[in-house]
Parts: C-alpha cells; structure tokens; sequence
C-alpha cells in the first residue's frame, strides 16, 4: 500500500524538491504539501496543499486525519545563520514542531516519521576529518544546539515508545530550484547564480573553508531511500552521519571558471565564518552506506556541470 506523506515545510529549499520527487513516486494526490505560506505554482497546481504552522499539534492532527496520513517529513526548521539572529524563535520552531509530531507518532495517529538533522550538530570540539558517526557533539550555534537535542529525543522516543522515526545529518545542500534560505554554506547555492548573473561573487567565508556538501538530487534521493528501507535495517535512530563531497570556495570557483573563464571571487568573511570554522571539514557516513546501501551520485564537478546545464535553461 502507497503512504500517504504530509510534508511540514514543503516550501523550503529542501522541501520543494523532495515534495515534487515524492509526488511522482507515490502519486500527487498521495503527497499533502504544507507551509507557513502557499509553495511555488508548481507545488500549488500538482497536488494537495495545507496552511500549517508546524508547531501547532491540534492542526497538524486534523490534516492527518483528514487526509489518512500515514507519514510525516517534518521539514520546518530555523537554519544556522538566521537562527543566530532569532535564538529563542529558532529553538521554539525547531524543538516544538518536532516534539508535536513525535508525540502523534506516539498517540498512533502516524506511522512514521522523517526529521532532518545538521553537521551542526558538531562543534569546535569535534575532530574536523572524517568526522565518525559517534563523537563529541558540542554545537555552538542555536541551529545546533536545536539539533543535538533533537536527535536525543528521537532515539528516546523509539526507545520508549517504538516511535519509527529516522533522520540524516545533512551536510551543505546546494539547489537550484530554491534561492538560499540563511544557511552557513548557501555561498555555495548563491555562487552559481552569480557566477552567471554577474560573473563575479564576494563570498561570506575565507577561501581555504572546507565544509562537506551535497548536491540536491543526492539529498533527496538518500532521504527516500532511508524511508523505504526497511526497519531492521535502520540501526541508528538519532541521525545517520550523510556525506558526498567537501570543497572549498576557491575549489568551486575553480570549477566554476571552466565554464565561465572571466569569473572572479572575492572574500570577505562575515559571522557566518565562525560558524563554518566550527563544523567539520568531512563526513565518515560509512554506516549509512552499510546499513542501508547509501551511495552518492554527484562530486563538484559532475555536479558543477549538471548546475549550468540547467541553469542556463
């Protein structure tokens, strides 16, 4: 039997796309799209879509039930450097929108049940190479702190309450179809969209900033594979370490000249240069590829390539 999924902040930069891979899965009328606002037109015209507030359970709770909702993807989150800004908004978005749906899962009104986690969830602490799956967590940011805690209380609630909740540590998502959304690595979204625009960028972070990356399609494909695969399969259940490639900004704009040779960067780091130097530099998501047979598709310059290849469409 096809799930039917309702998707909490399906109009983010993860959300929009992963709405629409959803939709051609399991069929549009399977896949419930919600925001704080209305999606783009082509999230609006393909399938169902809800006004939600992610943290207001009693709502959440009358769509499941209005639509036999089977599966949550709580997306809905406050992102590192906006969340700097706003701490207490960050952290009341983040933890309560992810303890109203737990909590349903728990009431058996939902099966299952997909959260995103953050590298964030890492610190200045943690060793930065090949960062492994178990290690210190000591976050420095809201976004982190807002993570870590949300990742315990997911394996608390499978624990205690066999809740089949699941969850990955993203690393940088780079996307076309959604502008950046205060992200410490959407200088890696922004910087294609310039380098086209304007042929030149001034970027956030120093130039030797090396952070783990992913492209889109990668993300959105090991996010629905995590969900099909099968529970005796999923052995960790606070967040699987998630990886594809690490670069940094003048080894993008590097990539970036063989298609647009008059390119030029410049740096100017900001706050956000704090941020990045406290997360590690590269991912060991060796149990994920274990586990659950997770294999990326995209490094910088396959992804590079397929970038200005629909950018320029």
């Amino acid at each position: 039997m096809k799930p039917i999924i309702l998707v909490l902040g399906a109009s983010g930069q993860i959300g929009t796309e992963l709405t629409q891979k959803l939709r051609l899965i399991y069929g549009n009328s399977n896949i419930i799209a919600s925001d704080i606002r209305e999606g783009n037109e082509e999230m609006m015209a393909s399938g169902p879509f809800e006004i939600i507030d992610a943290t207001d359970k009693a709502t959440i709770l009358n769509i499941i039930k209005k639509y036999n909702v089977t599966q949550v993807y709580l997306l809905a989150a406050m992102l590192s450097a906006t969340a700097e800004q706003y701490p207490q908004k960050a952290w009341n978005l983040n933890m309560n929108s992810l303890l109203a749906v737990l909590d349903l899962a728990k009431e058996k009104h939902i099966q299952q049940i997909y959260w995103p986690s953050s590298i964030a969830v890492f610190g200045p602490t943690t060793p930065k190479e090949n960062t492994p799956q178990k290690t210190v967590m000591e976050p420095s940011t809201v976004y982190g702190i807002s993570k870590v805690s949300g990742e315990f209380w997911c394996s608390y609630y499978h624990e205690k309450y066999g809740v089949d909740v699941r969850s990955l540590r993203y690393p940088g998502i780079i996307s076309l179809k959604t502008k950046p959304g205060g992200g410490t690595t959407d200088y890696a979204v922004d910087i294609y969209f310039k380098a086209l625009e304007e042929q030149k960028f001034e970027c956030f972070l120093s130039e030797n900033t090396r952070l783990p990356m992913m492209y889109m399609d990668d993300a959105v494909n090991a996010t629905i594979q995590l969900m099909q695969a099968k529970p005796e399969d999923i052995k960790i259940r606070n967040s699987y370490n998630l990886a594809a490639m690490d670069f940094t900004p003048k080894e993008v704009a590097k990539a970036i000249k063989k298609y647009i040779p008059n390119f030029k960067i410049s740096y100017k780091s900001d706050f956000r240069q704090e941020i990045a130097d406290s997360w590690p530099s590269s991912i060991d998501d060796s149990k994920a590829r274990n586990d659950w047979g997770w294999q990326h598709q995209f490094d910088l310059e396959s992804m590079t390539k397929d970038i200005f290849k629909n950018l320029k469409k």
